[in-house]
């Protein structure tokens, strides 16, 4: 049997092969149900070996969707970002969803909101927000959110009753982090956070701080160095931290890239990991676990809260195309988990 002028077996030839119509082997493509067992056996036969491949702009077309979501990202050039991204993408992959992609380079700045514009000019069927909440970059989200019909999903955020969200309780996490090493003994807890205006790096550090006041600790601001992920940073926050708080006995680093950065400086300097010197991270990179000492870090399952969004906006869609009203925004958070290693394992 030849094939259609650009190459491709067409739907009617497929029909034609199998001896059904052309609508019984679009209900076979699009799995509906009003056909035998057997009929669906025998067109996807037919549909394998002639190699169909059914036209998606067509599909959309006909169904009225365009099974694509879009996708805002930033800062994928660090651990965190990056891997939730890739949970997005597999988790839209095993739906039946493509994405399309949008890269903030600059995610403080009001130019985001020309992202979302794009996306839903894409005509998208939802969307998962994926950028980090820094300073007031999502002031204009609200009123946008409420204007369009197109559900959208947002990551590292606050719980919002206005938004559907996700996130992961970063502020456990710090409180996790330093309730183990003042359950070591510890009592001269260092801090070095990410950049400020990260919301992540706002609520680890106030983790580390209720945990500090919890046990009787005061938290001084010459306990505290500000990094932004980076291994380098880490490095220069432990050489800050070593003039201001000579007295530090251990130490949470907010992310284990910069972890790996006091590693460096904690050698330079001759101190001992864990002897002279606890440290607890956070995120849990596969490396952690092959720092020499071993890191003590907090696990956020990423990759879990990437298909977990994922998810939710399916549920979301699936609702609406069924009827059904959905009147509550949804506020979901996931829970990070201790991960004890060597470098904090020295009793007091």
């Amino acid at each position: 049997m030849k094939a259609s002028k650009n190459g491709q077996i067409t739907i009617a030839q497929v029909a034609k092969e199998a001896g059904v119509s052309t609508q019984t082997v679009s209900r076979v493509v699009n799995n509906r149900q009003e056909i035998t067992p057997e009929t669906r056996q025998h067109v996807q036969e037919v549909i394998e070996r002639m190699g169909y491949h059914p036209n998606a702009i067509a599909r959309s077309l006909s169904q009225r969707r365009s099974h694509t979501l879009g996708v805002a990202a930033a800062g994928i050039e660090y651990y965190g970002p990056s891997r939730t991204l890739l949970g997005i993408d597999q988790a839209a992959n095993r739906l039946g969803f493509s994405i399309v992609l949008s890269l903030i380079h600059q995610p403080e700045n009001g130019d985001v909101e020309k992202v979302f514009h794009s996306l839903i000019s894409r005509q998208v069927e939802g969307i998962v927000w994926q950028v980090p909440e820094i300073g007031n970059n999502r002031a204009w989200l609200h009123k946008e959110v409420q204007r369009h019909s197109t559900p959208v999903i947002f990551t590292d955020t606050h719980p919002d009753k206005k938004l559907n969200t996700i996130t992961i309780d970063n502020y456990s996490g710090g409180r996790l982090a330093t309730e183990h090493l003042l359950s070591g003994g510890y009592r001269n807890i260092g801090l070095i956070t990410g950049p400020q205006n990260w919301r992540s790096a706002q609520e680890r550090k106030r983790g580390w701080q209720d945990a500090l006041s919890a046990a009787g600790c005061l938290a001084q601001p010459r306990q505290i160095a500000e990094g932004d992920w980076s291994a380098g940073s880490g490095e220069r926050a432990f050489h800050q931290l070593s003039q201001t708080f000579p007295e530090m006995d251990a130490l949470f680093v907010c992310n284990d890239q910069m972890g790996l950065g006091v590693y460096q400086a904690a050698w330079q300097t001759g101190k001992r990991i864990p002897e002279d010197l606890a440290i607890v991270g956070f995120d849990d990179i596969p490396e952690s676990a092959y720092f020499c000492p071993q890191l003590t870090t907090v696990r956020q399952d990423l990759y879990e809260l990437g298909s977990r969004a994922v998810q939710a906006l399916a549920h979301v869609l699936e609702a609406e195309r069924s009827g059904e009203l959905i009147h509550e925004k949804q506020n979901w958070v996931l829970q990070p988990q201790l991960i004890i290693r060597q470098s904090s394992m020295v009793d007091k």
